[in-house]
């Protein structure tokens, strides 16, 4: 790479002569966090002459935190991938069953293992985020269309939220319009 390259940023794609394929995830004071799509997270000198910039994103002199990395790594995983992240159900609720009874007490309840049923409801969730980037993405939507397509998915969420309780951290939970107000 060039020395004039020196600065760029989370998000830069890359090609690497013996990684191959990756992502700009970190940039510290004389090396990349790139994620490369066969090899994982690599820490790579800015001066190694096997990187090729393909897109360069974000180009700045600042040094990225932890925190931004950590970030910037879930938000590329979430668009490359279709792997789920792991998301734990709350202790309480480990182990547990879900009896549900009809009003006819002469039927047969049906009982659900509660890990089981919290599966479905991530799965759900992940779909939905998949959805959103759908929509999104998509070139032949206006934006007029796409934010009234988000206003549904925005309230499906919201519809959801009554299984939050089933979450182990509130960072994962299910988030609706909270009243319309601009915050």
């Amino acid at each position: 790479m060039e020395p004039d390259q020196l600065v760029l940023g989370v998000g830069t794609r890359l090609q690497h002569t013996q990684f191959g394929p990756g992502v700009i995830v970190g940039v510290r004071y004389a090396t990349y966090l790139i994620s490369f799509i066969h090899h994982g997270i690599k820490e790579i000198d800015k001066t190694d002459d096997k990187l090729e910039e393909i897109i360069a994103e974000n180009v700045t002199a600042e040094v990225e935190t932890v925190a931004a990395v950590e970030k910037s790594l879930l938000k590329i995983l979430r668009q490359w991938s279709d792997v789920t992240e792991i998301v734990p159900i709350g202790d309480k609720w480990i182990g547990g069953t879900m009896l549900l009874q009809a009003a006819d007490k002469t039927l047969k309840p049906k009982e659900i293992p509660i890990d089981d049923f919290f599966h479905k409801i991530v799965m759900l969730r992940d779909r939905l985020r998949v959805l959103e980037q759908n929509i999104n993405s998509n070139k032949k939507l206006s934006d007029e269309e796409k934010v009234g397509i988000q206003q549904y998915i925005t309230r499906c969420y919201g519809s959801l939220t009554t299984f939050n309780v089933l979450f182990k951290n509130k960072e994962q939970w299910f988030v609706g319009d909270k009243g319309g107000k601009d915050e």
